[in-house]
């Protein structure tokens, strides 16, 4: 199951629980499996509330005595000495290590030695080990998220006051796409940032999927500009149906492109060997005739959603360009992974490709390759000949 978490006002550990249990994940059922936990009394109580007219779930978890504090190793023994299933205590751990690595490169210590104060209540184990429940029981195997929302302003915490975002949620989301907003509230808290960081595979928008279902969890707060709301969208990615198309991957990519004529050409392989540092999916220099018929080069660049901005930057940064255009595409791939096989010059990684008929063809690695043809003085195209030959008898085999 996929699911995409749309983050437009934030996330939290009470609004992701909030949005599970507006899914489907019973509440009784929720709270038996937290008490296998040897926690102090709590309990959840979940009530209807609306945001702008929108219907969610309310969730507060309510601790009894709690031990406020705790370090990392204590929790981390807590979660691993329980019985619930390895999958929900990997996940619980997974958020739980994020927020110990935070913790510790802020205050310049171990992670065992992070001692957790508002993240080591009972409210917030709750909130973590009853978000990963809550991802078992909807079988969510694929979770995406949007970009991430950041208020502004300040906040109290249990011993100091501190700048919104606060600084172990900047921590934790560090290379996750965010963007700042004029709230004056903490939209973010570091068990919010710690679950989707954890738990998201990519953030972007909104991917190709079939709905099934939506739930909405609630925040403390109400909001004049949006609905204070996490919405969780639960779904399948879809089949195609098309016949041409049958067997085909499909997916979302970003388009960049900039039209330069006044650079020096030097400097485009350069550019080239950054971009692909930062992230881009390919390269493109297409010739183009521009105004007063100057030749130039168009520029174009394929990436991700996350990485866009990184790339804009560092085109403007390294070219000429005045300015880039960007644009979302679709696209189609054929399926294909990488394997290791056995060469005459040794073990060697190539490309396994199926078209849309099911044949299956090799193609080598080039980079492979061409390390190959510099070490035993072979041209290039003698080894990458072997490989694909050697390579085609391997898999018939």
């Amino acid at each position: 199951m996929l699911a995409y978490f749309d983050c437009f006002s934030g996330i939290s550990g009470d609004m992701t629980l909030g949005a599970l249990v507006d899914l489907g994940v019973p509440l009784n059922w929720l709270i038996d499996q937290l008490r296998r936990l040897p926690l102090e009394k709590f309990d959840i109580k979940v009530t209807a509330a609306h945001r702008n007219g929108l219907h969610a779930k309310l969730v507060k978890v309510e601790a009894f005595d709690d031990q406020a504090a705790r370090n990392y190793s204590q929790i981390r023994a807590l979660i691993e000495n329980s019985p619930l299933a390895d999958s929900v205590k990997s996940t619980s751990l997974q958020i739980f290590q994020k927020l110990a690595e935070a913790e510790a490169h802020i205050h310049s210590c171990s992670i065992e030695a992070v001692h957790f104060h508002e993240v080591g209540g009972v409210d917030a184990i709750v909130d973590i080990v009853g978000t990963a429940l809550g991802l078992e029981f909807l079988a969510i195997k694929k979770i995406i998220a949007s970009p991430i929302p950041l208020g502004k302003g300040f906040v109290t915490c249990s011993h100091c006051m501190l700048p919104v975002p606060v600084p172990a949620t900047l921590g934790i989301l560090k290379n996750v796409p965010v963007y700042g907003t004029t709230i004056p509230y903490e939209l973010v808290t570091p068990t919010g940032a710690a679950i989707i960081s954890a738990s998201a595979q990519e953030f972007e928008a909104m991917p190709a999927m079939v709905i099934k279902k939506i739930g909405y969890g609630a925040g403390q707060r109400d909001f004049a500009d949006r609905p204070n709301l996490l919405r969780i969208i639960l779904g399948s990615e879809p089949q195609i149906a098309a016949a041409p198309s049958e067997g085909l991957l499909e997916d979302r990519i970003e388009i960049i492109e900039a039209s330069i004529d006044d650079m020096n050409p030097e400097l485009f392989g350069y550019l080239m060997e950054r971009l692909f540092e930062d992230g881009a999916l390919d390269v493109c220099w297409i010739p183009i005739y521009m105004k007063k018929n100057r030749p130039a080069t168009m520029l174009q660049v394929l990436c991700k959603h996350d990485r866009r901005e990184i790339l804009i930057y560092r085109i403007l940064a390294e070219t000429t360009s005045l300015g880039v255009r960007y644009y979302e595409s679709g696209r189609r791939l054929l399926w294909r992974d990488q394997l290791v096989i056995e060469t005459s010059y040794g073990k060697i990684t190539v490309k396994r490709v199926k078209d849309p008929q099911g044949n299956i063809r090799i193609i080598p690695e080039y980079e492979v390759c061409q390390k190959i043809a510099r070490q035993q003085d072979v041209p290039l195209r003698i080894v990458y000949d072997t490989v694909a030959r050697e390579a085609a008898i391997s898999i018939e085999d």
